[in-house]
């Protein structure tokens, strides 16, 4: 009986201790549920924003950074004057062309222009001779523009008005023994400049003595001729 009873408290524990190692085999444990709130991570959108920098005023060519102090008596270098970048170098030397060709016209009596006019007497030297007359022929070496013109023998009156034209005309002066002065006045200037004139003079042997001309004379400007007969 003590067998029986030894062997049904032995099958009793076994059957407790194998029922105890099949459950803590076989149970897992359950994690902890994360109830944290989530957080969203949000990447900005990328924009055209264009980059700034800092503008640097003395790259400019036409710009060039100030020098501290001038010394005393040094002159400033800064050109305020404006530049015309299309300007053509050549202009000047043909503005300069220009004026030197119609000083040159103006002399030949090929232009007229009040730009250039003769202000001052001019006197065209002494003449020697035995003639009893001289005959002064007279034009207009220029343009045709009205230039008139007086003439005087030793104070007195000879032409009184000499209209200038295309082609000579002519007046007689008579002279006397010795020093004998003549001259010829400009009374206006031409319309188109001023006063203008080619003249010739003749002996009574019809022997040309002198020929000459005045180029753009201011009215009131005087040729003195001194003639002296031997």
């Amino acid at each position: 009986m003590k067998h029986i009873l030894f062997f049904i408290i032995i099958i009793g524990i076994a059957s407790k201790s194998y029922g105890q190692n099949e459950f803590s085999s076989k149970f897992k444990a359950i994690p902890p549920k994360n109830i944290s709130p989530k957080i969203k991570k949000v990447i900005p959108p990328e924009t055209d924003i264009p980059p700034t920098y800092t503008p640097n005023v003395f790259k400019s060519p036409e710009i060039t950074p100030p020098r501290s102090v001038l010394k005393i008596g040094e002159a400033s270098t800064i050109n305020m004057t404006p530049k015309n970048e299309f300007a053509n170098p050549g202009d000047v030397y043909m503005n300069k062309m220009e004026k030197d060709l119609s000083k040159t016209l103006v002399r030949e009596g090929l232009k007229e222009d009040s730009r250039f006019l003769v202000k001052i007497d001019v006197n065209f030297g002494e003449i020697r001779t035995e003639s009893e007359f001289f005959v002064i022929k007279y034009r207009d070496f220029g343009q045709i523009d009205g230039d008139l013109a007086k003439a005087t023998m030793n104070g007195s009156i000879v032409q009184e008005r000499l209209l200038m034209k295309e082609n000579y005309q002519e007046f007689k002066i008579f002279l006397k023994e010795g020093i004998n002065t003549f001259e010829i006045e400009a009374l206006n200037k031409g319309a188109l400049g001023g006063n203008t004139a080619e003249f010739q003079i003749y002996d009574d042997k019809e022997k040309l003595i002198k020929s000459d001309y005045w180029e753009n004379w201011d009215a009131g400007v005087k040729g003195k001729f001194v003639i002296i007969k031997e």
